[in-house]
């Protein structure tokens, strides 16, 4: 008679993500709503057939992730799931990321800005459009790197908010790191940039109160395009 082998219990991580998916299961078919609470983790163990250790460090990981909260004396909610909660962990990349890894995160910002942009050129009303505005009249009237920085922040983030797309504005918040646009900012204060940098809004601002999507496109495109070749050539990274 063969010997059997001696069970290997699987490894904790793997029990843990497998109660992260069942968990994410349960509100994707929604057995678990938005707003709603969830059961005692006791209950939820025993529902799910993992042991409570790893529920509770799947339950750890969700509330991280901004898929549960945790509202002190009540217990464990699903969150409203809105996209900028769910994506806000995404801008750590953003802030952390450095050199070659910096440069991919700025392409893949050029290809949803300019598409953000195209989009707001459509969709933009008078109000939207009289915010941005606003934000580059006063990137304008400045030389104060932290003024600018803030206002050009903000204009990109209602361009965001003018294309109609949650998800993507999220995505784009978080791939707008503070930080990164603080360092390209004194950075073209040092090269007598500034001029250049307000012309590109200056073109982005024109399509949208044109509401040419293409034009839109190509102006964004051009605008994040610099920035990742100001940034290339900083960092001495090759094409």
């Amino acid at each position: 008679m063969e010997d059997t082998p001696p069970s290997v219990p699987a490894p904790k991580g793997t029990v843990t993500q497998r109660a992260i998916e069942r968990i994410k299961a349960l509100i994707a078919d929604g057995l678990l709503e938005p707003g709603q609470r969830l059961p005692t983790e006791r209950e939820l163990a025993a529902q799910l057939g993992i042991s409570r250790s790893s529920m509770r460090e799947a339950i750890r990981a969700l509330t991280v992730l901004g898929v549960l909260e945790a509202r002190h004396g009540s217990g464990i909610y699903v969150t409203a799931l809105e996209a900028g909660d769910l994506l806000e962990t995404f801008g750590v990349v953003a802030d952390l990321s450095r050199g070659p890894r910096l440069v991919e995160l700025l392409e893949v910002r050029r290809v949803l800005e300019s598409t953000a942009t195209a989009l707001a050129a459509a969709r933009i009303t008078e109000e939207q459009l009289a915010v941005v505005e606003g934000h580059l009249a006063a990137m304008n009237a400045t030389d104060d790197p932290e003024e600018i920085l803030a206002h050009d922040l903000a204009f990109h983030r209602a361009i965001a908010t003018a294309a109609g797309n949650e998800t993507m504005a999220a995505i784009l918040e978080g791939l707008s790191s503070r930080t990164f646009r603080a360092r390209v900012w004194r950075g073209y204060q040092e090269e007598g940039a500034f001029a250049r940098t307000r012309r590109e809004h200056a073109a982005i601002h024109r399509a949208l109160a044109a509401r040419d999507p293409e034009a839109a496109r190509a102006a964004a495109a051009a605008h994040v395009g610099e920035v990742e070749e100001w940034l290339r050539a900083r960092a001495r990274v090759g094409p």
